[in-house]
């Protein structure tokens, strides 16, 4: 079915730019001084850029991009999975709307980046956040996305915790130890992930505290911030290598992923 494949290739696709990201935090942590694109979407997306043939690798990206965000669309409107309309089946078919936002936002740089007019010429995080904080209860709005965004990150250290995720899972053409390693896999990759969510969210807490946006810092930031702690480039090692076991997880889900189209 044509929703299906879309959901199959988006999921892959957001493997690729999480295994991307993840391979330029080993980079970075076991480099120093060595200047690298930076450690987030917009790094991962210029890297594709400057390989050979990089704009062509980009437009089939973009393709993916795009199929992930309406598989997103999709789960957020439609309800596939059954989440349902109690609070949590509303909290997770939310996520799944901002995800499209995201995504589709990514894919929008993707295109710039092919057409040569470079990427981020859109707000920052911190400009955004500043914009927030100048209007009524700013600070308390920026302090809240900051507390949801902590939440987040909690909840995916349980999904990981619980791999609950494995119900969503067929993996019934594989022997006892390959299930074994595709859940071990997706359990690093999902709990690297809540981490980096629970830091964005800290920096989010202490932008509405300081009233200050440049306290703002997104999946960049977080990995800069690991790495200056003391045995940060380790930890940063550790989170990297997690998050290309997330991109790895997305092409787990690209493969073996029920998907229910009502």
């Amino acid at each position: 079915m044509v929703l299906e494949k879309m959901a199959r290739i988006g999921y892959a696709a957001k493997g690729i730019v999480y295994i991307i990201i993840g391979l330029l935090a080993v980079q970075t942590a076991s480099t120093v001084g060595v200047e690298t694109n930076s450690t987030d979407t917009e790094g991962a997306l210029n890297t594709i850029a400057q390989q050979p043939f990089g704009k062509l690798l980009l437009a089939i990206l973009t393709v993916g991009l795009v199929a992930y965000a309406f598989w997103r669309f999709i789960q957020a409107i439609k309800d596939p999975d059954n989440e349902g309309m109690d609070l949590r089946g509303l909290a997770s078919r939310t996520g799944c709307f901002f995800s499209c936002t995201t995504y589709s936002a990514l894919a929008v740089e993707a295109v710039m980046l092919i057409i040569g007019s470079g990427g981020g010429g859109g707000k920052s995080k911190s400009d955004w956040t500043a914009l927030v904080l100048q209007q009524p209860f700013g600070r308390w709005l920026v302090a809240i996305a900051g507390a949801i965004t902590i939440g987040v990150g909690l909840s995916r250290l349980y999904k990981a915790y619980q791999a609950k995720f494995s119900r969503e899972l067929d993996l019934r053409a594989l022997n006892p130890s390959q299930q074994d390693l595709v859940i071990n896999i997706s359990r690093a990759g999902i709990a690297a992930r809540g981490i980096v969510f629970i830091m964005m969210g800290f920096f989010l807490i202490q932008a509405a505290r300081h009233y200050n946006p440049d306290k703002v810092r997104g999946l960049d930031g977080a990995l800069q911030a690991i790495a200056q702690q003391p045995f940060g480039k380790t930890l940063l090692g550790v989170v990297a290598l997690g998050l290309v076991a997330y991109g790895a997880y997305m092409w787990i889900q690209a493969r073996y992923r029920l998907i229910k189209i009502r």
